[in-house]
């Protein structure tokens, strides 16, 4: 009988790192890129709205009246206070790592927070424009008349939770995220690296975000330390 050779059967193959890395930052990604725009839009309408005419009434002086108005800052200044740390622990998140992050992450969350409830609570506060009455009058017992408010305390709250929301996903998904360290890391390990003349891609920084939106663009995962 002739000899039989075995041929050997095809074994399926594996997806290597680079593509195991690239499957499993697609989450990673788009938490990356919906945490900077919920952050970077509501830090912004929290300042804006918080500047608007919250209440407006009047006040009784000479057997007439005079109209009063409040902005946001007369009668709380603690949204717009926070949409400033909100946006300050924003870019913090990929500066540092590890433990740091998770508290940065926690305090963008509470940063939010404490903004979307004082305007909340700012949006049916009489006190400001009181104290203006009070000043208009030259009477410190008189009250505002005609009591009406806006709907910028609720626009302020909305952009207190879209801080919020952008907390939770850095804490959610930060750990996935790239920080500013790998910006000072030297590519390429030593000389004979340099010497063997091999294309890099483009360095992504991190704290950049048209640099990880290019990353993208080229197929590749900015998520992914290097």
């Amino acid at each position: 009988m002739g000899c039989v050779s075995a041929v050997p059967v095809p074994q399926p193959r594996t997806a290597g790192p680079a593509a195991t890395a690239r499957s499993g930052g697609g989450g990673g990604r788009r938490a990356l890129a919906a945490a900077l725009l919920l952050g970077a839009a509501g830090a912004a309408i929290a300042l804006i709205a918080s500047g608007q005419i919250w209440a407006e009434g009047t006040a009784a002086v000479g057997g007439g009246s005079v109209p009063l108005d409040a902005d946001g800052r007369d009668v709380t200044g603690v949204p717009a206070a926070l949409g400033i740390v909100g946006l300050a622990a924003l870019v913090a998140v990929f500066a540092v790592r590890g433990a740091g992050r998770v508290l940065v992450s926690a305090l963008l969350a509470l940063s939010g927070a404490g903004a979307a409830v004082a305007a909340f609570l700012g949006a049916s506060d009489s006190a400001a424009l009181d104290e203006l009455a009070a000043k208009t009058t030259g009477d410190s017992s008189a009250t505002v008349d005609a009591l009406t408010h806006t709907a910028w305390p609720y626009v302020t709250a909305a952009g207190g939770v879209l801080i919020l929301l952008a907390g939770a996903l850095a804490l959610l998904y930060g750990r996935r995220w790239p920080g500013m360290s790998g910006r000072y890391e030297r590519p390429g390990g030593g000389p004979a690296a340099r010497g063997r003349g091999a294309r890099r891609a483009p360095a992504v920084d991190p704290d950049r975000p048209e640099d990880l939106w290019k990353a993208l663009d080229r197929g590749e995962d900015p998520t992914r330390e290097s």
